[in-house]
């Protein structure tokens, strides 16, 4: 039978500290969200063989940054062998604001958790709460541009940018407000209860809901 493997490479650690490898500079856009940097890679095609198992043909990239900001990395492997290293670059960049999507809506809008006994039911409400996350999302970034201040700081801690928590707690706090506290139009106040009282619960309520 043809031979699934050749002879081994050396390893990708080996091909970072060879004076002879050749590498690219290209620019990553949006890198972390701290805009444009260039970069160098050098790429190759390789397989991936472990005993008793399928040779998978790879594309590695290795990275390294002319100005030392961060370690040389050489862990970015893909299965596509005609991926671009930029792509792959790109690709991996972006990871975190994927991962982090996913962990929100996991815990704030209960991804993963539903308890629907239908399949068609979980494959329906999935995309349906990912949707309300980009609603959120979408409707604090439109009140951020209006000028609305909704993004909690500290003393030891400023943030330009709101947590999803927090943007969540505003459209939770303005569409309660029109549905539970409308009240007469002459008169804004309330009587029985103080309305900072209201205010001050309605905040903590929408944190914690």
């Amino acid at each position: 039978r043809p031979r699934l493997k050749g002879e081994r490479l050396p390893n990708l650690s080996s091909v970072v500290e060879n004076p002879s490898t050749a590498w690219t500079k290209i620019e990553v856009a949006d890198c972390y969200g701290k805009g444009e940097r260039i970069v160098e890679v050098a790429s190759a095609t390789a397989v991936w063989y472990s005993t008793g198992l399928f040779a998978v043909p790879i594309r590695w990239v290795v990275v390294r940054d002319p100005q030392g900001a961060f370690a040389t990395q050489a862990l970015l492997l893909c299965t596509d062998l005609g991926a671009d290293p930029g792509r792959v670059l790109s690709w991996f960049v972006r990871r975190w604001q994927m991962e982090v999507t996913f962990q929100e809506a996991r815990r704030h809008l209960g991804v993963e958790t539903q308890r629907q006994c239908s399949e068609l039911a979980i494959r329906r409400t999935r995309p349906a709460l990912l949707g309300l996350f980009s609603l959120v999302t979408l409707f604090a970034h439109q009140r951020m541009a209006l000028g609305t201040e909704f993004v909690r700081r500290a003393a030891w801690y400023e943030k330009p940018r709101p947590s999803f928590s927090e943007a969540l707690a505003l459209a939770r706090r303005e569409l309660w407000a029109q549905a539970t506290f409308c009240g007469s139009s002459r008169e804004s106040d309330t009587v029985k209860v103080p309305r900072a009282f209201v205010e001050r619960l309605t905040d903590a309520v929408c944190y914690a809901a």
